[in-house]
């Protein structure tokens, strides 16, 4: 579904008043839009959604370098709004103190401390005595340590709203309260307008006309979407918010909603607090998720009859008593004041299945964008990510984990979107390891392979809904047989981890491993114009001769990497494309062209894939098939139909382990056959079945990228070390010339590598040269079993990508010695993946 160009004469009609709206329509007139219309079915603007009701709380260290930069973007423009009276204020720089009880709680102060460096914001890891110095009033008492952060602050969210729509009325927005959405008004595919009608008597219904709709309902996004046809993946939830009576310590307070001390996070019992007024306010997220249905959030009609907002619900106080009881111990005059249980009440919140927002152009109706699921913390960050990506069709940030076309559609059941958001909830400020997988729907989606390699012993992991083994426990009596050990690692690294995966990964390289490859995305591309919309589209020449395959990478306007794949030309119009996400489906299906005749199926869930690979793989299939697999008969990304065991097969001949081997593709019902068959057949040769950590750790040693882990749509393609799959012939594909231009960084992606003891650096961790300066920050990191050493990715600033440099990366409170080294560590020159 191709976007129609954008233009300042546009009507743009947003769907939210909140400060999620306000700031679309302030951010969208500072780019020229001269038609901007903002509904609401609640009053101006104080509305009755989160923003209403939000503590105002932005806190801005996040592991996501893109949700950091956006609480980053939102609080500099506020500094800009802000009157700074007594009165009046929209922020204050207050900073924030996370407080850290225990020493898992504070080795997670470090890593986080670690993030902030990486991104840039100013941070201090301080002791009870410092944390006294801010804010006398805390028990320091049991307290390990802390995390300061100077440059945090508190938001008036009512405040910034009515600031930001402000200043969007005096270039031209019109706010219209009390106005509610009722539905779209679609004419092709295409929205042409909003259908309203007056909120508190549900008449006067009419249209108001629109060349495109920005969904911006905060909780009431379940019900936009199904005028969208698809169930939007977030779940409204009740959050406990308590408020003691007057305190003391703050009766020089100048009104209700003065705060002059830090915002506060409790991680170990799920809370945060800060001074309103002459109270301590005190959020929850101890307590079980409190979900809520769209017919349990109170009309418009009924928030005004009875004067309260409808994102505000009754306060549970068995729910709230354990975090009460917790902030006595950590504040203690609260215990004195009380509880005022009258003023205290559950706020409505979006969780969406990753925690993170839904942003960009619906993928169900032409004109139809989406700022869903956004807290304060990213709001007017959201809002310029927004506008710049619908004016130019550039949001300016890695989107990976904002896109909402990064959730497959095939998983967003009811049921899914419940579950999935209430987990989120729950893990707010959990500890979590990069590896930790969701308890939550499990074995939602399996391959033909799942009871075969849980009969092994396998200990698996969910990933897109799929089924993936990390390790199997039936390899464990290969440590002994090949002698095999691996020393000591930090207690971190233990998580999720087997030193099981050293062992299949010297398999994979010294005799044959299969690996499960069903999860990875696959679609098929067929038609008569399959060959000109590909071509299009990618960096490398794709229309080779049928049995070809090109590693290539899709690119967008400026430059930047959308995605790495893999295209397979299976007949003169067809292709089979090696993916990564959904996303990749929708680039696809967007640019086809309105006369070109392409269809383009995911074929995921209806077949299956082995990873056969290993010295001894070649002779493991040969005991299958009669066809040629000799390396001058069927050679290196080179692929082919064959009948493997009876079963029909397309083999490609790549390898993201570095080895020998194939991926063998076939449809479903025959994967169970083709499974045992192989199984079997390499048994004489050491055959094993390989997990995703020594899969991982085999990829690294290669130098092999992983799109949105390593590389982004801030990366240009030389950057990232993958200039080789850009065509130095082929011009006309999208993003060829913006190459041309300056990168939106200039820093590179590197390999370094450092001793196994010192464990396997967390992504985000920042990275210093000689002098202790911050020079980039970590990507991928794992052990490289074959070489000996921890290998981490990183982009770092240029004058310190040269083999040999050296370097420090800091892991928790570690620094950790590190030299950068060339890309590939093992088999530099490729012979033994073509042999």
């Amino acid at each position: 579904m191709e976007q129609q160009t954008y233009s300042p004469e546009a009507k743009i009609v947003i769907i939210g008043a909140g400060v999620v709206g306000a700031a679309l329509a302030d951010e969208l007139t500072q780019r020229g839009a001269r038609n901007v219309t903002v509904v609401d079915q609640g009053p101006l603007y104080q509305t009755g959604g989160s923003s209403s009701h939000a503590p105002g709380f932005v806190f801005q260290i996040n592991p996501s370098k893109a949700m950091c930069e956006l609480a980053q973007r939102t609080l500099n423009k506020l500094d800009e709004l802000n009157p700074g009276g007594d009165d009046d204020w929209v922020l204050k720089r207050v900073g924030g103190i996370e407080l850290a009880y225990t020493d898992d709680q504070l080795r997670e102060l470090k890593r986080r401390h670690g993030f902030a460096q990486a991104w840039g914001v100013e941070s201090e890891l301080i002791d009870a005595q410092g944390v006294c110095k801010l804010w006398s009033g805390i028990n320091t008492d049991e307290l390990v340590g802390a995390l300061y952060t100077p440059t945090d602050a508190v938001v008036h969210s009512v405040r910034a709203v009515e600031a930001q729509a402000t200043r969007a009325i005096e270039h031209g927005a019109t706010f219209h309260g009390h106005t509610q959405v009722i539905d779209l008004v679609v004419e092709d595919g295409t929205v042409v307008g909003v259908k309203v009608v007056d909120a508190l008597t549900e008449e006067h219904e009419r249209v108001i006309e629109a060349d495109y709709v920005i969904a911006a309902g905060g909780i009431w996004g379940p019900t936009i979407g199904k005028w969208l046809g698809k169930n939007l993946p977030m779940q409204p939830i009740e959050h406990g918010m308590g408020f003691s009576h007057e305190l003391d310590e703050f009766q020089d307070a100048v009104n209700d909603e003065a705060c002059n001390y830090p915002i506060v996070r409790h991680q170990g019992a799920g809370l945060y607090f800060r001074q309103q007024g002459k109270t301590l306010a005190v959020g929850a997220y101890e307590h079980r998720p409190l979900e809520v249905r769209q017919d349990e959030i109170a009309s418009p009609n009924a928030a005004h009859t009875s004067g309260r907002q409808p994102a505000i619900h009754d306060f549970t106080y068995q729910d709230y008593a354990p975090t009460w009881e917790e902030i006595q111990r950590v504040y203690p005059s609260v215990g004195n004041a009380g509880l005022d249980e009258e003023r205290s009440f559950n706020g409505l919140f979006s969780f969406t299945p990753d925690g993170g927002p839904l942003l960009g152009p619906s993928n169900t109706i032409r004109g139809v964008w989406l700022a869903q699921a956004v807290w304060v913390t990213a709001s007017a960050g959201v809002a310029q990510v927004v506008a710049d990506w619908m004016t130019t069709g550039n949001p300016g940030i890695d989107t990976s984990e904002l896109d909402v076309a990064r959730f497959d559609t095939q998983l967003l059941s009811p049921e899914f979107v419940r579950q999935k958001g209430l987990e989120s909830y729950d893990e707010v400020y959990d500890i979590r390891h990069p590896r930790a997988a969701s308890a939550k729907l499990r074995r939602l989606r399996t391959s033909p392979f799942y009871f075969h390699q849980k009969l092994a012993g396998a200990h698996f992991v969910e990933a897109n809904g799929w089924e993936r083994p990390l390790w199997l426990d039936e390899n464990r009596r290969l440590l002994e047989e090949a002698d095999l050990a691996f020393p000591k690692i930090p207690m971190w690294d233990t998580s999720e981890f087997s030193p099981i995966a050293v062992a299949e990964a010297w398999a994979t390289r010294n005799r044959v491993a299969m690996y499960d490859m069903t999860s990875l995305t696959r679609y098929r591309v067929e038609g008569p114009d399959a060959t000109v919309l590909l071509e299009r589209l990618t960096t490398n020449t794709v229309s080779k001769a049928p049995g070809s395959v090109t590693y290539s990478l899709m690119l967008d306007a400026t430059g930047g990497i959308l995605s790495d794949i893999t295209v397979t030309r299976v007949t003169e119009h067809e292709y089979l494309i090696g993916a990564n996400n959904h996303r990749d489906l929708i680039h696809l299906k967007n640019n086809i062209q309105p006369e070109e005749h392409v269809t383009i199926t995911d074929i995921s869930p209806g077949t299956c894939c082995i990873g056969l690979w290993g010295p001894h793989a070649r002779d493991v299939l040969s005991k299958l098939t009669e066809d040629d697999i000799s390396h001058e008969g069927f050679g290196y990304f080179k692929a082919k139909q064959i009948y493997v065991a009876g079963v029909p097969v397309l083999a490609l001949r790549v390898s993201y382990v570095g080895e020998l081997g194939w991926e063998l593709y076939t449809t479903a019902d025959h994967g169970a056959r083709l499974w045992e068959e192989i199984h079997a057949a390499g048994r004489e040769h050491g055959l094993i079945i390989g997990g995703r950590l020594a899969f991982n750790a085999l990829r690294l040693e290669k130098g092999y990228r992983s799109y949105g882990a390593d590389i982004t749509r801030e990366h240009r393609p030389d950057q990232a070390g993958l200039g080789f799959a850009v065509s130095k012939v082929k011009t006309d594909y999208l993003g060829h010339d913006a190459l041309a231009t300056p990168p939106q960084t200039q820093r590179r992606m590197v390999s370094l590598t450092s001793a196994f003891p010192f464990g396997s650096p967390n992504p985000g961790s920042p990275v210093r040269n000689q002098a202790g300066e911050t020079i980039g920050y970590t990507a991928s990191s794992d052990f490289g079993y074959t070489v000996g050493k921890t290998i981490t990715y990183a982009w770092l600033e240029p004058e310190y990508t040269e083999a040999g440099t050296q370097v420090v990366i800091q892991h928790f409170d570690r620094s950790v010695p590190a030299e950068v080294a060339m890309d590939p560590l093992y088999d530099p020159e490729g012979t033994k993946i073509r042999r």
